[in-house]
């Protein structure tokens, strides 16, 4: 099992990155709250990770904390969530929006998330509220603020909206649906992941 990988950040195309470690490119899979704290290409980096093993692929998933990893984790153990399923839900809520949504048992907001209708979205409540009765939240732990030296490069609108419209269209969302939230966004000169964060709350 590959727990945490620590290397350069070499590429970054939501949802997947590639971390460079002596030479060698390791690919994952981010979910989107995750994506918004890394640092800009070419900066150092850690993120905690989650192999998952199919017969056709090695998939690795990645985590800017180790809690998001544990959610991951308590996801795709229900019936019916795989790991898309559960990338889409960590993009849409911070970790701990999701485990007040669980314990307020608000089948409302998941309805919103791709993928989840009405009967998924109750079944999700009642199987994870004890899952969480142990999670404490901690909205400190996960303030979406990147870090001063993660300022992304400068690239052209167009490239940022078109990367934030594959990101969404990745989480599920229809690519009506992905191009009219990005189109919503009227402030200009926006990187791909504040496109991606601020879309992401207009829909969820």
């Amino acid at each position: 099992m590959i727990g945490r990988l620590r290397g350069t950040l070499a590429e970054k195309q939501p949802p997947h990155l590639i971390i460079d470690i002596g030479g060698l490119g390791y690919e994952l899979e981010v979910p989107m709250t995750t994506l918004y704290r890394l640092p800009a290409v070419g900066q150092p980096v850690t993120l905690h990770t989650h192999l998952v093993v199919r017969e056709d692929a090695h998939l690795l998933y990645g985590f800017f904390e180790k809690r998001e990893r544990e959610l991951f984790r308590e996801l795709i153990r229900l019936n019916g969530v795989g790991p898309k399923l559960a990338l889409t839900l960590m993009s849409g809520f911070e970790a701990d929006e999701l485990v007040k949504v669980v314990q307020a048992q608000d089948s409302s907001a998941l309805v919103k998330v791709p993928g989840v209708g009405k009967k998924t979205a109750e079944r999700l409540l009642v199987e994870l509220k004890d899952r969480f009765k142990a999670w404490q939240t901690s909205p400190a732990m996960f303030e979406l603020v990147p870090h001063e030296a993660a300022a992304p490069a400068e690239v052209p609108q167009a490239s940022a909206e078109a990367d934030a419209v594959s990101a969404l269209i990745s989480l599920g969302y229809r690519p009506q649906e992905a191009s009219k939230a990005i189109s919503a966004i009227k402030e200009k000169g926006l990187a791909s992941e504040e496109l991606i964060r601020r879309a992401l709350k207009g829909m969820i």
